[in-house]
């Protein structure tokens, strides 16, 4: 789904750690925000966070 390079360079817009893919989402590794993936495009904005 997602390139595992593109995760490597891929932070956390909130608090700028490390992100994972967990699911459909991308997790950050420290605040704990999940952000949806579209189409296989990350949409990594603060306003769309859970």
């Amino acid at each position: 789904m997602i390139d595992k390079e593109l995760l490597d360079i891929l932070a956390c817009p909130s608090c700028k750690a490390d992100v994972e893919l967990i699911k459909d989402r991308i997790v950050c590794k420290k605040c704990g925000k999940r952000y949806p993936v579209r189409d296989g495009v990350p949409v990594m904005l603060i306003d769309e966070a859970e």
